[in-house]
């Protein structure tokens, strides 16, 4: 069944946005109970299996439905453009027990059974303990799961939201939500947004939409998020496919030449928007280094820079990609 979102004319300039690393770590749990289905992430998969075993999710996997509902406090829409994820699970600690319950009983009843297992018994007698446990059990899949793959899982998320945005000025918000997933389609006639995820129609009442792109959420496009959490479209993002391979060696020797080592190698490396500090993680290189490479590749007009949230995010110019394509070796 399809998921309606109907907007009104305020709401089409309250659009906007963000990232999770809450998100992100909801949704990776979710990868290690299917993960039959998420071939792209087997490299991380096979790395953090022996960490992952050590962590007790079966709570949470009692909480993620095949087919239903997730409880939205667990992962709620992002609070601003790039929230930290201290700030989210501050959040999550402070649900009030009885609309925690109330999320669990919607989930619990989604999967035949749950509701009368001792498991799902102890979340809806005890739904105050039950935050306090599940939200340290998330900040434990944060550490292990995420928080050492997040400065890479961010450059690929701002990198998306830099396309996404340039799209958006391009092609209008009718055009954008199009491109985004085969499962959203946008009717003009009734500013109806639909998308296969949950089978029930919602007005955005002027609060706008969420729109989140994601890893760990591939293949599937993901909505549900009910009153009074904000609408929120999570989505996967761009380059998934390539994420968990390095490049090596792929500077050309001739560039290297021209520009020095360094240089030449952060040029190559922004085959998509990166941060210092993502570009530090990718190259294995001190932030410090990295800056300073990027600002004399800014200064020669070879990148350019723009602000997202508390990042800036550097690409390559037009100049700087065509010297990169000049300098390939063939």
């Amino acid at each position: 069944m399809p998921l309606h979102l109907r907007f009104g004319q305020s709401d089409l300039a309250r659009c906007r946005f963000a990232l999770s690393p809450l998100w992100e770590t909801q949704e990776a749990i979710r990868t290690l109970k299917r993960p039959e289905r998420h071939g792209y992430h087997l490299p991380w998969l096979r790395r953090i299996r022996a960490a992952a075993d050590e962590l007790d999710l079966a709570r949470l996997w009692l909480l993620m439905p095949q087919r239903g509902h997730t409880p939205d406090f667990l992962g709620p829409p992002p609070i601003g453009p790039a929230a930290t994820f201290d700030e989210e699970i501050a959040l999550v600690r402070a649900t009030d027990p009885e609309v925690a319950r109330r999320d669990f009983a919607h989930s619990l009843a989604c999967t035949p059974g749950a509701a009368d297992s001792p498991a799902g018994r102890a979340l809806l007698a005890e739904p105050a303990r039950a935050v306090r446990e599940l939200a340290d059990t998330m900040e434990r899949a944060w550490h292990v799961l995420v928080e050492p793959e997040w400065p890479r899982l961010r450059a690929l998320l701002e990198a998306d939201v830099a396309y996404h945005s340039r799209r958006l000025a391009q092609v209008g918000l009718e055009g954008l939500l199009a491109e985004l997933h085969p499962r959203i389609g946008w009717d003009p006639a009734t500013l109806t947004l639909t998308a296969r995820a949950a089978g029930h129609r919602r007005s955005l009442d002027g609060q706008g939409l969420v729109l989140l792109p994601s890893v760990f959420s591939w293949p599937d496009v993901v909505s549900g998020f009910e009153a009074p959490w904000q609408p929120t479209v999570a989505y996967p993002a761009r380059g998934v496919g390539g994420l968990w391979t390095r490049a090596a060696g792929t500077t050309p020797e001739a560039l290297a030449g021209v520009l020095g080592r360094g240089r030449a190698d952060v040029l190559c490396a922004l085959d998509a928007p990166m941060s210092t500090s993502a570009l530090a993680h990718t190259l294995g290189r001190a932030p410090s280094s990295v800056s300073a490479h990027l600002t004399a590749l800014r200064d020669a007009g070879l990148l350019t820079a723009h602000r997202y949230g508390h990042q800036v995010l550097y690409e390559r110019t037009a100049l700087g990609g065509a010297l990169l394509t000049g300098g390939r070796d063939t």
